[in-house]
């Protein structure tokens, strides 16, 4: 081999690695914290007048704990207040699991964004604790969250202005009851449903129900390869990753790719905060 060879060969090895480092310093630093706040309508059949050009915003998966910046949260939370939210709602993963997590979701919930009208969540999966399997940790979370303003609907509807709110309880934590609350409300009545995992758009249960469901629970997969569907991702139906779904029964899934993590990287995939302008369908 010449010389000049390994000079060339050396030089692009050397540039490679830089490379190499410079996105993964950039996933890691970078775009877990490189929030983005998505403008988009939610067009809703018979919306009262009173609610048209009205804004909800949501949030999800902020997973406040170990693995999240409690700094990043904060500022999260403080971008969420200067949208001016008539509504707020969180749509699961309040937290990730830690030995003090009731006391840490105390402290940063009691800073969180309220809507003028309402604020309101769901659980996830991780809320309920190591395997989804603890309904008694995730009754711990209530108290705080109440406290900081946040009403958990736990498979319940609540009236926001002539909207119906449903909030349905997490799949995986095998708390997912849709037709305790389905089956009994005013299909004729405009109304939005939050439930954590978009796999739950596919089960049995909906009733005659008809509009959107707002969803988390995916990350948008959190990394991407451009044109590559991403590699992992925690949902059965592996379109499920990010976006606007048509799911059929004349009802849409919008599924946020969240603002927190459970893992510190994040590729081609940005946090995101919703903001949909209510609108008439």
């Amino acid at each position: 081999m010449t010389t000049g060879r390994r000079g060339f060969l050396k030089r692009g090895a050397v540039w490679l690695g830089a490379c190499s480092a410079s996105v993964g310093l950039y996933t890691w630093q970078v775009e877990p914290h490189w929030l983005e706040v998505v403008e988009r309508e939610l067009p809703i059949a018979h919306l009262p007048g009173s609610l048209v050009g009205r804004r909800l915003v949501q949030l999800s998966d902020l997973h406040v704990g170990l693995q999240v910046d409690d700094d990043y949260v904060l500022h999260v939370f403080d971008v969420v207040r200067g949208l001016a939210a008539d509504i707020v709602v969180f749509t699961g993963d309040f937290t990730s699991y830690h030995a003090d997590v009731a006391r840490h979701a105390k402290r940063i919930y009691a800073r969180a964004p309220r809507g003028r009208l309402a604020t309101l969540g769901i659980f996830g999966n991780h809320d309920y604790g190591p395997g989804w399997r603890h309904p008694e940790l995730a009754a711990e979370l209530l108290p705080p969250l109440e406290a900081a303003g946040i009403r958990v609907l736990r498979n319940e509807v609540v009236d926001v202005a002539g909207l119906d709110v449903v909030g349905l309880d997490d799949w995986w934590a095998r708390q997912f009851r849709p037709m305790d609350v389905l089956a009994y409300r005013n299909a004729a009545k405009p109304g939005i449903v939050l439930s954590h995992n978009p796999d739950t758009a596919d089960l049995a249960g909906w009733a005659n129900y008809e509009g959107w469901i707002l969803s988390g629970h995916t990350h948008g997969g959190q990394c991407k390869a451009p044109f590559l569907p991403p590699p992992l991702l925690p949902v059965r139906n592996r379109r499920y990753t990010r976006g606007e779904f048509d799911v059929g029964g004349n009802r849409r899934l919008y599924i946020s790719r969240g603002v927190g993590h459970t893992l510190q990287v994040r590729f081609n995939v940005r946090p995101e905060v919703t903001a949909f302008t209510l609108t008439q369908a």
